[in-house]
């Protein structure tokens, strides 16, 4: 799963997800890309499932670049915990999605592999996604 090696501090401010996405919008070095159109957290399973996805659907012939990093730590306090007593350890990573992000970049297939691929990874995840390429959105 994908992790940060090292980070500055352990816990972070859960924090607002609102606007949209300043950077990491535009297609950079693939053909088709899959784009969030809404905001949303992605843990590390399921960007891990999603590129799984890609990679089944392709027969591992293309490319796939991914575009997202979970940074972001997620505490939890454990069960049957009285409140009080400061905040929980972190449970799991997630990256904070913006409208018009770029998530996941193909290049080398064709474009109904490309299509069928980005389709099926974007159903792994619970941001709502639309299916782009060079020229327009699909």
């Amino acid at each position: 799963m994908l992790s940060p090696k090292k980070v500055k501090f352990r816990k972070a401010f859960k924090g607002r997800l609102k606007g949209c996405s300043q950077v990491g919008n535009a297609l950079s070095s693939g053909d088709f890309a899959l784009k969030a159109t809404c905001c949303g957290k992605l843990t590390s399973q399921q960007i891990e499932a999603a590129r799984i996805a890609l990679n089944r659907t392709m027969k591992r012939g293309g490319q796939v670049l991914i575009r997202i990093f979970p940074d972001k730590p997620i505490s939890k306090k454990p069960a049957e915990t009285r409140m009080g007593s400061g905040k929980g350890n972190p449970e799991y990573w997630v990256a904070q999605i913006y409208p018009g992000r770029i998530l996941y970049e193909i290049a080398g297939v064709s474009e109904d592999v490309a299509v069928k691929a980005l389709t099926l990874a974007g159903n792994k995840l619970p941001v709502e996604t639309v299916v782009i390429n060079r020229k327009h959105t699909l």
